[in-house]
């Protein structure tokens, strides 16, 4: 089944540590969910469960905001216990702390979204549902590995995909054409891109945009650079970093020489790099690395900007590969109903039901166009042509050739990581200094970490 995304199956990442579940994760995650493990939340009807999101009601994105709003009055018109939206911005929700706060207070939502990056934060503070007997039998391989792998602990599913989103190269046409540039010129390698951004920076736009903001975002982006140089977090099987090695080096130093030269920016506009709009649309940047669900918000909010897509360059003596990240749909365990919440999950993106198909696809191809993380859905869409022609087609026929999903690391690990792409980056760091003290960082808390596998 995996032939129709084209992705090789040796780039299914399953690796396990071994290592205990614990209920409660020391340091960081046990402050943030030590409300959730009291049981302290407020009280509410147990005809009620709250889904927190970032797509609405009232989102920036109206196609999503409105698959959001439609979800709940489904719902809440064959249930009887019903559903509350709260929408929370981008912002506030990635980067800021208004779901840890919200743990910590005893009131964590319901219903919520993750991504692999966060997921041991809140599995390893007992704040996550076990959906697995909710699940119909067999539905469970549906799901695509890359997908659900980083969801499973023990055997046991603690949440459902919602998409999945590869990561390439936007670029804008208009951009091209004033340079004198067409598709024959496109970067097949780091080199190539660095030329290229220079040839395309004037005094109002850089060539090319990474993520300049410290979050799970720009770790998930520039994982996809270090997996392709040949760099690894860990050793293969996950007991100590591996981190410290010539192509990770090479790998920051890329992202650094490109900040250096002045073909990217040391900052990004709008919600961040992930925004297509206030950075590549809005003639900020001639070229920046983002993910599919750029196509939609190019769609809705920019539907006269012209753009191509094609793979992300690969280093010299590399090999390609893009990062699959994507967001699921978790319960809360100690939530107000753990039950409703769990069964809500599974009625929205886990069922065999054509309804639920038919609702993950037009989620997957009309409102947020990505890559459905079920095969059936997959189908349906095929059936609706929607990756026959345009940037779509791109993704699934070639940015998908060869894939691996966003890993799952505890907090402290993604910290570390994190620290020592924004020294090198912004304040100019040796890469080779900065991931040595990194690489000691993460084997020093591997000695005492007591949680779910790393993967």
């Amino acid at each position: 089944m995996g032939d129709a995304y084209g992705i090789s199956r040796t780039t299914e990442i399953s690796r396990t540590t071994g290592i205990s579940r614990r209920a409660v994760l020391r340091g960081a995650g046990a402050t943030v969910l030590a409300g959730a493990a009291a049981g302290c939340a407020p009280a509410r009807t147990p005809n009620e469960i709250n889904f927190w999101n970032f797509y609405g009601p009232g989102g920036q994105t109206k196609s999503q905001s409105d698959w959001v709003v439609q979800l709940a009055a489904e719902w809440n018109a064959t249930h009887d216990v019903q559903v509350r939206l709260r929408y929370v911005p981008n912002k506030d929700y990635k980067s800021g702390p208004t779901l840890q706060t919200s743990f910590s207070a005893g009131a964590g939502p319901d219903v919520f979204l993750l991504s692999p990056g966060d997921f041991l934060r809140y599995y390893n503070g007992g704040a996550l549902a076990d959906l697995t007997p909710h699940l119909e039998p067999g539905m469970r391989e549906d799901f695509l590995p890359q997908g659900l792998s980083t969801r499973v602990v023990d055997d046991r599913v603690y949440g459902l995909p919602m998409e999945i989103e590869p990561l390439a190269l936007f670029y804008g046409e208009q951009a091209f054409e004033q340079a004198h540039l067409s598709e024959g010129d496109l970067p097949r390698t780091w080199d190539d891109l660095l030329a290229l951004a220079e040839r395309l920076t004037t005094p109002e736009r850089f060539g090319m945009l990474f993520e300049t903001n410290p979050g799970y975002y720009q770790n998930y982006t520039w994982y996809q650079c270090m997996w392709m140089a040949g760099g690894e977090v860990f050793t293969p099987d996950q007991r100590r970093c591996s981190l410290d090695s010539p192509a990770t080096h090479r790998a920051l130093q890329w992202w650094q020489d490109a900040v250096r030269a002045g073909s990217a920016p040391r900052r990004v506009r709008g919600e961040g790099g992930n925004d297509s709009i206030s950075n590549l649309a809005d003639g900020y940047c001639a070229m920046q690395q983002l993910g599919i669900w750029g196509i939609a918000e190019i769609a809705e909010q920019a539907p006269g900007f012209r753009y191509g897509v094609t793979p992300m360059p690969v280093p010299q003596g590399g090999s390609y590969t893009t990062a699959l990240g994507s967001w699921a749909m978790v319960a809360n365990a100690q939530g107000n109903n753990p039950e409703a919440a769990a069964e809500f999950v599974v009625w929205a993106l886990g069922s065999s039901d054509p309804a639920c198909v038919d609702r993950v696809r037009r989620w997957n191809t009309e409102a947020k166009t990505n890559l459905p993380a079920r095969y059936s859905v997959r189908r349906a869409a095929d059936r609706h042509g929607a990756f026959e022609s345009g940037p779509l087609r791109v993704f699934a026929d070639e940015v998908m050739t060869e894939a691996r999903p966003e890993p799952r690391y505890p907090p402290e690990v993604y910290r570390a990581i994190s620290d020592a792409l924004q020294a090198c980056q912004l304040d100019g760091a040796d890469p080779a200094q900065a991931v040595a003290g990194a690489a000691e960082q993460i084997d020093t808390f591997l000695g005492t970490y007591d949680g779910a596998a790393i993967q």
